[in-house]
């Protein structure tokens, strides 16, 4: 996610966002541990433990966003958006932490028996917080997807996973009080924490893919679908397309055959106008680099020897 991509608009957004999250995040903390000392729900303390998580997710998600908005440099030319995929994978992480933790708690509570006490105002405060996180999490999902910022989207996708969780731990009390039968609060707790296992592989698988430049089928295919039909109304055509998401942009690399005889001039002004085209193929910002070189002949000269690198042996 590189600087010169946004506006100072977009940027303060961003960056608003995830300071909100982070404070709203204490917060939740903080009246969730009221909730769990007022009642002795395990399931509020598994809900406690995962907002004990997200203050750490996201106090990493705003580390890594002051990193990837940094513009690209020697080191790194095409700048440093990747973090992004490593900040989901590391909130991923966290939310399976969280998690296994809530299902070790759910467990002792089984084995040994729940007590509970002062039902009612602790599900009031649970409540509360469900709303404010719900709020939070469409907000930072909103900002995420308008301006492509990865760690954003994966912030309020934590966000909402702890919604469920909260959910879960008011419908364990809330059936509790209404049945009498304090068993629902430890098997709540459990039923919700494999449901959020899922959302973890989920950020988990997400940014490993961004990170080994997996190939989305969707996109591939979308841009060959694109350039078949501009190559062909051009009588030109096109290999060795490679495509690889930043984290916050589409970066193109594709070659462009022209036949004998287009000039310079000419064979720059049609690969500027298929550049042009593909920027606008995928949602969000596009860079497209191409490099021209002739039909015909194409294959001989490609077929010859390449310049062989050879490694110092003293290394």
């Amino acid at each position: 996610m590189n600087e010169h991509l946004f506006s100072k608009e977009e940027i303060a957004q961003m960056k608003r966002g995830m300071n909100l999250s982070f404070a709203i995040g204490l917060g939740m903390l903080v009246m969730k541990m009221t909730a769990y000392f007022l009642t002795g729900s395990s399931a509020i303390l598994s809900d406690a433990a995962e907002s004990v998580v997200h203050v750490l997710a996201v106090g990493f998600a705003t580390w890594s966003l002051g990193i990837s908005l940094a513009p690209p440099d020697k080191e790194h030319p095409y700048g440093h958006a990747k973090v992004s995929y490593f900040s989901a994978g590391f909130e991923g992480a966290m939310i399976a932490l969280a998690a296994f933790y809530i299902i070790y708690e759910a467990t002792i509570d089984i084995v040994h028996g729940p007590k509970l006490e002062n039902l009612g105002l602790g599900t009031l405060i649970t409540l509360l917080t469900i709303l404010i996180n719900g709020a939070l999490g469409m907000y930072l999902l909103k900002i995420g997807r308008k301006t492509g910022a990865i760690i954003l989207e994966a912030n309020g996708k934590h966000v909402l996973t702890d919604v469920w969780t909260s959910s879960g731990a008011v419908l364990g009390l809330l059936l509790a009080i209404f049945t009498g039968w304090l068993y629902w609060d430890p098997i709540l707790a459990i039923i919700l924490a494999l449901n959020i296992l899922g959302t973890s592989y989920r950020l988990i698988r997400k940014g490993v893919q961004g990170l080994m430049d997996q190939v989305d089928p969707k996109v591939a295919a979308r841009l060959a679908l694109v350039l078949e039909r501009e190559c062909e109304a051009r009588r030109i055509q096109y290999h060795e397309l490679r495509c690889r998401n930043l984290g916050n942009a589409w970066w193109i690399d594709l070659h462009l055959l022209f036949p004998r005889g287009t000039t310079i001039e000419r064979a720059h002004e049609i690969a500027s106008q298929v550049e042009e085209t593909l920027m606008t193929s995928l949602p969000g910002r596009v860079s497209v680099n191409t490099h021209m070189e002739p039909i015909e002949g194409h294959d001989l000269v490609h077929r010859q020897p390449a310049t062989r690198f050879d490694p110092d042996p003293e290394l």
